[in-house]
């Protein structure tokens, strides 16, 4: 069971909270063993748009597997905004050095800023409070105009609907592609939007386009990427042929269905690998029969298949 918790900052965003928690939910929903809690310095956290929220003074025990996410707040300038104290700074601190993921959503990224998890790591924010942001903590890299970033379990996005995307991209990389997508269906929100594209899911990053067959095809090696799809069967089942699959997968995403089935497998087993499996238990946990083809994509880099 992973530990959602989110850190409520007074005149938060309802979406930089809602669209989140969202996603965890439907996922603990369909089974992916998320449970959820909201914590803040007081009882009553007041929302920019006038919902009050209630939340929890007690932190809940933390684990390494465990997630961190601070919502964004109303913020013309981080620095009048977003109080919260050294204790609960140390929190977010102390969570990561145990090998937990802290998240932030919009200006929440500044709470990650003052806990000192931004210094030396890539990071982004809502436009509006980019420049500001690398102003004050100058030993970070500001990203400019991503959706999110990802940098060593620190994990900052750019607000508002942004924070979907960074959830779905996390729990792409936990449970993979096919979780996420199933997420997002039962959601009915748009799953393709591109993240900080060196870190996003390949199910993500190859989505942004308008043919039908191809999401058709991407649907099912989503679903199934682990088992061998011959080009025949997955080309039948969206109503094409062979040919034209390939052709009009290529013109899509640049790659043939098969390249993309090799980058879900090496995307999950480089998670797998990250908690702890051998690249062996992990290579056939994702499909290969061996380590010697996953070895091989994974000495290619990113665009490998």
């Amino acid at each position: 069971m992973t530990e959602v918790v989110f850190l409520l900052v007074p005149r938060l965003h309802l979406l930089d909270l809602a669209g989140p928690a969202q996603v965890f939910s439907t996922a603990a929903d369909l089974g992916y063993g998320y449970r959820l809690a909201y914590v803040a310095e007081q009882e009553d956290v007041p929302t920019h748009q006038g919902v009050p929220l209630r939340a929890g003074l007690d932190w809940p025990d933390l684990g390494p597997d465990d997630l961190i996410v601070v919502p964004g707040w109303r913020s013309p300038e981080l620095r009048t905004t977003g109080p919260l104290t050294g204790a609960t700074l140390a929190r977010l601190g102390a969570h990561h050095a145990r090998g937990g993921t802290v998240a932030s959503v919009c200006a929440g990224a500044d709470a990650l800023g003052r806990a000192g998890l931004l210094d030396g790591r890539r990071c982004t924010t809502h436009h509006d409070l980019q420049e500001e942001l690398a102003v004050r903590y100058p030993l970070a890299w500001v990203v400019h105009d991503v959706l999110y970033t990802v940098d060593d379990r620190v994990v900052t996005s750019a607000g508002i609907a942004s924070g979907i995307d960074l959830a779905l991209h996390l729990v792409a990389t936990r449970h993979g592609p096919a979780a996420a997508a199933r997420v997002a269906r039962e959601m009915v929100v748009f799953a393709r939007r591109n993240g900080d594209e060196p870190q996003a899911s390949a199910m993500l990053r190859h989505r942004g386009h308008l043919s039908d067959a191809v999401h058709r095809a991407q649907d099912l090696i989503d679903t199934r990427f682990t088992e061998r799809l011959p080009l025949p069967e997955l080309a039948a089942s969206c109503g094409v042929s062979s040919r034209t699959l390939t052709r009009l997968f290529a013109a899509a995403t640049g790659l043939t269905p098969l390249r993309y089935q090799h980058l879900l497998r090496v995307e999950r087993a480089e998670h797998l690998i990250g908690h702890g499996a051998t690249v062996e238990s992990a290579a056939r946990t994702v499909g290969f029969e061996d380590a010697r083809m996953l070895r091989r994509l994974r000495s290619r880099g990113p665009a490998a298949g």
